[in-house]
């Protein structure tokens, strides 16, 4: 099968030829037909990630096409359209027998504990617990979004997004980078009755935050932006979400909270970001509440689903360039520079 594969980490990565993965006893392999470029790719790339062993196949967002099924699977069939999260539980840890397969403890990731989606085919384990059926209103390209960035920020607003009680009911969240998975939070959030304001760098961010709902907008690069924050939303956000993963984005972030005001931590911080500094006297003296949020299980993707199938949520405007495998190595690679924002799709032809 066609794979990009990076020979070491840093490395230009090609397209090439590489055998077929083997189909687990309890998973099936999926025929790819779209796969989102995700900035976590990058970082794996990069070596910012212990799991990943070079030679590799990067990607962990896909949909496709049910191609094999092992012999203890008793849920998929070869032909089923499906996607997957980017955790792929093993469903018998506490934590997944808690239902909260997001952080098993024993979890594995396509694209990082094993070879992902920039394939032809790739390999879901512990396909019973991890397989999503996707409707037929939800196409392959949209699909390949929701794996990490959109049912991500589903779950970081739906369930974790609780505002303070404010008996004006204008309840103000504010998105701290609007990527692939800040557009997605913004989206999500002004469909559940948040009045969002997004906070980027990036004028284009901005504008396309503005169509997907938006309320207003602020250069999160302007050393003004939690003041700016605090007076547009009468006293500070009832909710920020950091999609970006930076310590200075999650301390603007923390102080652009009201009091009782919640932070929701969805970007991932690595290497010296990794220990940010966090004011925790205004955590104490506001009563602040910082949680993480990390991906969503499979059993909670209906909900979602649902939403899509309805029209309420519509995660394909997100994608802004479909491309072929051929033109994954050049997404990859480019992620760190500026570019457009969106979402990069790679669609493979039906076979």
């Amino acid at each position: 099968m066609r794979a990009l594969v990076y020979a070491a980490f840093g490395a230009p990565p090609e397209v090439v030829d590489v055998p077929e993965p083997d189909c687990p006893p309890d998973g099936v392999l999926v025929a790819v037909r779209a796969t989102g470029v995700c900035r976590s790719d990058w970082h794996g790339w990069r070596g910012h990630d212990p799991d990943i062993r070079p030679p590799h196949v990067p990607g962990h967002e896909f949909a496709g096409v049910v191609a094999r099924v092992g012999t203890r699977v008793a849920g998929a069939r070869v032909g089923d359209r499906v996607t997957a999260p980017f955790v792929n539980a093993c469903g018998a840890c506490v934590q997944c027998r808690e239902g909260q397969q997001q952080v098993c403890a024993a979890q594995q990731q396509p694209g990082f504990t094993h070879w992902g989606s920039f394939a032809e085919l790739v390999a879901v384990r512990h396909a019973d617990v991890n397989l999503v059926a996707l409707p037929d209103g939800v196409d392959f390209v949209a699909a390949a979004a929701l794996g990490c960035r959109f049912a991500t920020a589903y779950r970081a607003v739906a369930q974790h997004a609780r505002a303070a009680h404010d008996p004006g009911g204008a309840r103000w969240l504010v998105v701290f980078g609007c990527g692939g998975v800040g557009l997605a939070a913004v989206m999500v959030a002004a469909g559940h009755g948040f009045r969002v304001v997004a906070a980027d760098p990036s004028p284009a961010a901005r504008a396309l935050a503005r169509q997907l709902g938006a309320q207003a907008e602020v250069d999160a690069a302007a050393p003004e932006a939690p003041a700016r924050i605090r007076e547009l939303t009468g006293g500070g956000a009832h909710v920020t979400l950091d999609a970006v993963g930076r310590a200075g984005t999650l301390a603007d972030a923390v102080a652009s909270l009201r009091p009782r005001g919640r932070h929701v931590q969805v970007g991932l911080l690595v290497g010296p970001e990794a220990g940010p500094p966090v004011d925790m006297s205004a955590v104490l003296a506001r009563e602040l509440e910082i949680v993480g949020s990390h991906g969503m299980a499979a059993h909670a993707y209906p909900h979602l689903l649902a939403e899509i199938d309805a029209g309420r949520l519509a995660p394909g405007r997100l994608v802004t360039a479909t491309i072929g495998l051929d033109g994954a190595a050049r997404a990859l690679t480019g992620m760190a520079q500026e570019r457009g924002p969106g979402t990069t799709v790679i669609v493979f032809p039906r076979p």
